[in-house]
């Protein structure tokens, strides 16, 4: 049973959507008979993303030009989707960059992750929401959070600092809708695992055995929208969800039991971890 927005005549609007996760969900939309809104940088990946999108089965396809990190470009976004469409019925706040960064590495890099990956999710979800509510149909709005939000491991701090911001955002965006009279739209984080991308590739030009492919984390999580998660746990295939499930706890522990931080990665905590695992 597919979840009641997903459905002919809704409309779905995907940030970093001319590649990686953002362009397979949007196909994966369209293959449903949605209409759909392509956001991304300008240039042509954007255009032929929407070709591909198109031919996949939307019953419309906008392509938009949008960076998600200046606000005033997210409001031209929902104006044009309004025009075209009359509304949002799915928003899925995907648009994302990694480029590195160190503790004490160069400020520019912090700004532009975090901008990117934690304010455009923040700048897309105080637009398009309101509107969304005010349609009284039923809704999604879908946050790409990540692993390293969660167990924050050692050595990309301005992404794990924006991820972690996505999905305390997210929880408290639902709580809100929850609690908002005669609200039908829904807040989701999506966690992918490895996932083969241009974010992730490096230079390897072949998926490695390890990753899932962008169509399989758009698969799932379509079919764990289905099933009302908010907590879209993706696996791969190396890392299973049991896996992933005592890599959270551990984390979690840290506070718990009073250990360092990041105690997985601290030498003293290296046995225990892994007898951790074994138990």
């Amino acid at each position: 049973m597919t979840h009641p927005a997903l459905v002919p005549g809704s409309v779905a609007v995907v940030t970093g959507a001319a590649s990686g996760i953002g362009l397979a969900a949007a196909r994966r939309f369209a293959g449903l008979g949605l209409a759909v809104c392509l956001a991304d940088l300008p240039g042509p990946a954007l255009d032929t993303a929407a070709e591909a999108v198109s031919s996949a089965g939307a019953r419309d396809t906008l392509a938009v030009p949008t960076d998600v990190s200046r606000p005033g470009e997210i409001e031209a976004l929902e104006a044009a989707v309004r025009a075209r469409f009359g509304g949002a019925d799915i928003l899925m706040n995907n648009a994302g960059i990694q480029p590195g960064s160190a503790l004490f590495g160069p400020v520019e890099n912090w700004a532009r992750v975090l901008e990117v990956n934690l304010w455009g999710v923040i700048h897309g979800v105080r637009t398009f929401a309101p509107g969304m509510i005010a349609r009284g149909r039923p809704g999604l709005i879908i946050n790409t959070g990540s692993k390293q939000g969660i167990t924050t491991p050692p050595g990309d701090p301005a992404y794990n600092v924006a991820k972690a911001g996505v999905k305390v955002f997210t929880e408290a965006l639902q709580h809100e809708l929850r609690g908002t009279p005669d609200c039908a739209v829904t807040a989701h984080l999506l966690i992918p695992g490895f996932v083969f991308t241009g974010l992730t590739a490096g230079n390897r030009t072949e998926k490695p055995a390890g990753a899932w492919s962008p169509e399989q984390t758009a698969d799932f999580m379509l079919e764990r929208l289905a099933e009302r998660d908010f907590y879209i746990l993706c696996p791969d295939n190396d890392v299973p969800r049991a896996l992933d499930e005592k890599r959270i706890a551990w984390a979690a522990g840290d506070i718990i039991e009073n250990r360092p931080p990041l105690s997985r990665w601290h030498p003293e905590f290296a046995a225990a971890f892994a007898a951790y695992l074994e138990a």
